[in-house]
C-alpha cells in the first residue's frame, strides 16, 4: 500500500491543473460595468415612474377644482377666480410639486373658467419636458403642454 501525504493549502483552492482558482481583475471589472449599466437603467425608470405619480397628483387636484367650480356655479351662477372660494388655502397642491391657477374667467354667456397646473421650479418636476402643464376648463376638456403625445 502506498502512503500518500495530504497537504493542507489553507484558504486557497487549487483547480485541477494545480493553479489557484478565483476571479481575475478583468472578470470583476466586467461585473462592475454590468452592474453600473443596470443601475443606470433602473434609476432612469424609477425617476420616470416618480414623475408619472406626481402628474397623477396634479391631474387629480385639477379635476377636484373643476368639480368644485361646477358646484359653486350651480349655487351662485358664477365661477370663482380665487382658490380660497373653492376650499383651497394655497396655490401649491399635493406634495408641493405643482402650482395651480385659475386663469381665465368669463361671466358669460356662456360662463367659462380654465384651471392650469404648472410645475414648481426647483422641485424636480420642472425637468419633465414631456408634460409641462395640465389644463382643464368648464367643458371638462383636458389638455396639456409639452412634447409627449399623451399626458392625461
Amino acid at each position: 500500500m502506498i502512503n500518500k501525504k495530504r497537504s493542507n493549502t489553507g484558504a486557497r483552492c487549487k483547480s485541477a491543473g494545480g493553479k489557484a482558482a478565483g476571479f481575475t481583475l478583468i472578470e470583476l471589472m466586467i461585473t462592475v460595468a454590468i452592474a453600473a449599466i443596470l443601475t443606470t437603467i433602473a434609476y432612469a425608470s424609477y425617476t420616470n415612474q416618480i414623475r408619472k405619480s406626481r402628474r397623477t397628483e396634479a391631474k387629480t387636484a385639477l379635476l377636484d377644482l373643476a368639480g368644485r367650480e361646477e358646484r359653486l356655479y350651480s349655487t351662485s351662477n358664477a365661477y370663482s377666480s380665487t382658490l380660497s372660494d373653492l376650499g383651497y388655502s394655497s396655490a401649491v397642491i399635493g406634495s408641493g410639486y405643482y402650482q395651480v391657477a385659475i386663469t381665465s374667467i368669463a361671466a358669460g354667456p356662456p360662463a367659462t373658467f380654465k384651471i392650469t397646473a404648472t410645475p414648481v421650479a426647483g422641485k424636480g418636476q420642472d425637468q419633465d419636458a414631456g408634460c409641462t402643464s395640465f389644463i382643464v376648463d368648464q367643458t371638462g376638456a383636458q389638455t396639456f403642454t409639452g412634447s409627449a403625445t399623451s399626458c392625461w
